[in-house]
């Protein structure tokens, strides 16, 4: 027999190994095994299984040959070595999914089977936790008192871990032990999990009675679940379902009833939050309902965490998993339900290779599964919505609040008057600051939204108008109070303030511009009785740290809540009735054609934390562009869908996603020279080989982050109807390709972000 593998070195191609016959028993497609590789010996997965199979390249035995002299010298194949784990890795689906990735991205075969892979499960030197565990056993003992009424004790909890007794019951593990040795109690070791929600207080909840846009919503998702069937192979898989509903609609508790229909029927779920900020509060809500039943993966648990939730999803012990946007690869068993909550956020896009979405990645898990595929955002993607207007998705509307609640009030702020009254800008208005003070009077809660981290955005000399940049990136530091230095934010190098400036030698610098940092020390001084919270990427790096400042926040024990954008979509906190957004004006002067979608997004989903119990809410969007189309559709009544009207006609006439898609191929290098020569070789060579009239392909030029960690980077863009018009010349210019050492390249398909 022989195995096609993909080892975890990635050489962008399989390698055939002989099976020993000892092994042909129990080896099968997707499980992991050792095999010879060069001079080492390597973790590989099995891909393909065959009795002989020529067309993959074979690994020749160099040290030992002897054993196979009746072959030919090109079939002389090394033989794997053991099988490191009897269940499989990888299912069937999953293989093809990779195998569909690694083409759909244009990358190596191998580097979509690690991002489906957690670290900590590919690691040969994380290992399940083993501790010692007592069980008490039935019967009559010849023990002393002391040790009978331990005994009595062990009987009464049913037993437990050993170090854990010794401190409930205050005794020694030597007592324990005793136990033991006069046949009362037997203790081995078992494994024991490294369980995320340990430290938790999680309470039962009950499903809630669902208003009748809601009950419609579950009726099409249950439709979805139950037309993928048990033999679902000779099915047609379900469309996506879009669920879009207004902010605080009721879409979590809707999520909620169809997994639980789903594990009525012995199938299994995965959801998809966009950020690890949404992860403690939406994870709360789900083992609320669902128990030990959930499983949860995200970047934020240790190896152990991870190791062990991930094969609590493999062996059937957890139906149900949460997590960010590497979740879409669980092993899930009998998968029923894939939902993507929030499934326009651009954190479902991977910005290392593969450059994958989730959001899609989904669709097509769920299309080879033949399981229904939810998407719940209340400003969705074009694409997703293009994708209903043509029929390729069902939508399902929740047009009202729960229990009929109002939509906050927005209001505009013209910043260009604020300025114009006090000569210089202003980081809170007169309007948003007194109502902030009343919200305090009347013990409500407020949030204040800026999508900047640090104190100033630069720091700018007066005389010359020299910028503190970062030597290593073409953008200027921000200055952080916190530790009193200059910080990049791309690279993350820092450095401490200059005296003078080095340009002119004068000692006047000037911050300019505000960040989070800024506005907390301003409140301080404004609003002194208030209790502050602040949460962006400089004060949530320690474990749990998001978890702490949410429940520290919906506990009431912090009135304001000063956030960049994770605090911008998902979260639900009843007390709070006032959002301020500080600057709406971050993301829509970007050098980006979805701009104005990113703009009206991240202003519809913050101004929704407002007002979401009985109170009503409010927000006041500060801006310098109060006229901007997206500044108004958030404002307005009318809602999403005359924005995406506007929106969609603008990119179908200037030939932009959803109607064409877009590669985007960055080069980098340390000498700008190089980059820019192969990235024009490149572009002429495209240019011949692209036979395709309808493929449009930019001039090689800077990228709009021109330098970043001492590489320079040059950008070519292509649009074309579909992906592969693109792709597949790209791909065949790029294997005949010569490499250049000190110039890479990375291929972005469907990119999300021109920076």
């Amino acid at each position: 027999m022989i195995a096609r593998v993909a080892t975890e070195v990635s050489v962008g191609q399989l390698f055939d190994y002989r099976v020993p016959d000892e092994l042909a028993p129990r080896l099968a497609v997707g499980q992991r095994v050792r095999v010879p590789f060069g001079g080492r010996t390597l973790s590989a997965y099995v891909v393909e299984l065959a009795a002989e199979t020529p067309a993959a390249p074979a690994v020749p035995d160099l040290f030992n040959q002897s054993d196979l002299p009746s072959l030919p010298a090109a079939r002389r194949l090394r033989t794997i070595l053991a099988i490191e784990d009897e269940t499989p890795f990888l299912s069937p689906v999953l293989l093809e999914l990779a195998r569909w990735m690694a083409d759909y991205t244009c990358t190596t075969f191998e580097l979509a089977l690690r991002c489906m892979l957690p670290a900590a499960v590919r690691s040969r030197t994380v290992k399940p936790k083993e501790r010692l565990y007592v069980t008490p056993c039935e019967g009559d003992f010849d023990l002393t008192p002391r040790q009978a009424e331990l005994l009595a004790n062990l009987r009464r909890v049913g037993g437990g871990w050993l170090y854990g007794l010794t401190r409930e019951f205050a005794c020694t593990a030597q007592t324990l032990k005793t136990l033991a040795e006069k046949g009362a109690a037997v203790i081995e070791a078992r494994q024991m999990r490294r369980d995320p929600l340990a430290n938790r207080t999680i309470l039962p909840t009950r499903p809630l009675p669902l208003m009748p846009e809601q009950a419609a919503a579950l009726k099409l998702i249950i439709a979805a679940v139950d037309a993928g069937g048990d033999a679902r192979a000779p099915d047609l898989p379900p469309k996506p379902v879009l669920l879009f509903g207004v902010t605080g609609s009721g879409k979590t508790e809707v999520y909620l009833q169809a997994i639980a229909h789903v594990l009525q029927r012995g199938l299994g779920a995965i959801v998809l939050v966009p950020e690890i900020a949404l992860t403690p509060q939406t994870v709360q809500r789900f083992a609320s309902r669902f128990g030990a039943r959930i499983a949860v993966l995200h970047s934020a648990l240790s190896d152990g965490e991870r190791y062990d939730e991930w094969h609590r999803i493999r062996n059937g012990e957890a139906a149900v998993v949460v997590g960010p946007r590497s979740a879409v690869f669980a092993p899930v068993q009998n998968l029923g339900l894939i939902v993507v909550d929030e499934e326009h956020e651009p954190s479902y896009k991977q910005d290392e290779a593969p450059r994958y979405n989730a959001r899609d990645v989904a669709v097509m898990r769920g299309w080879m599964e033949r399981c229904a595929v939810v998407l719940g955002s209340a400003t969705p993607a074009m694409e997703s919505w293009l994708n209903v207007e043509k029929g390729k998705y069902v939508a399902a509307h929740l047009t009202q609040r729960v229990a009929g609640r109002p939509m906050p009030c927005v209001h505009i702020v013209d910043m260009r008057v604020e300025t114009a009254k006090t000569g210089h800008v202003q980081i809170f208005s007169d309007v948003l600051l007194e109502a902030l003070k009343l919200r305090l009077e009347r013990g409500e809660q407020s949030i204040l939204f800026l999508n900047r981290r640090g104190y100033a955005t630069s720091l700018i000399c007066p005389q010359c108008g020299a910028v503190a940049e970062c030597p290593s990136c073409s953008v200027a530091y921000t200055y952080h109070q916190a530790d009193t230095c200059l910080r990049c934010h791309i690279c993350g190098g820092w450095r401490p303030p200059p005296d003078v400036c080095p340009e002119c030698g004068d000692p006047a610098f000037k911050f300019s511009g505000f960040g989070t940092q800024r506005v907390e020390s301003a409140l301080k001084r404004c609003l002194p009785q208030a209790r502050l919270l602040r949460m962006d990427a400089d004060v949530t790096t320690r474990k749990n740290s998001h978890d702490e400042l949410l429940a520290t926040f919906k506990s009431g024990r912090a009135d304001i809540l000063i956030g960049t954008q994770m605090i911008a979509k998902g979260l639900d906190f009843p007390n709070v009735t006032l959002v301020g957004v500080l600057v709406a004006d971050t993301s829509l002067h970007m050098p980006d054609f979805r701009a104005a979608e990113r703009t009206y997004q991240l202003l519809a989903q913050v101004s929704g934390r407002a007002g979401r119990a009985e109170l009503p809410g409010e927000v006041y969007v500060q801006t310098f562009s109060p006229d901007h189309p997206a500044v108004q559709a958030a404002a307005s009544d009318e809602g999403f869908a005359p924005f995406a009207a506007v929106e969609l006609a603008e990119r179908k006439s200037g030939g932009y996603p959803p109607y064409t898609r877009l590669v985007c191929v960055t080069f980098k290098g340390p000498d700008e020279t190089k980059v820019r020569f192969v990235a024009e070789s490149v572009e002429r060579e495209l240019r011949r080989a692209l036979a395709d009239a309808s493929v449009k392909l930019s001039e090689a030029c800077p990228a709009p982050l021109a330098k970043a960690k001492d590489h320079y980077r040059y950008q070519l863009l292509l649009r074309a109807p579909t992906v592969y018009a693109i792709t597949r010349p790209l791909r065949a210019l790029l294997a005949n390709l010569r490499p250049t050492a000190d110039v890479t390249l990375a291929i972005d398909v469907d990119a999300l972000s021109l920076m």
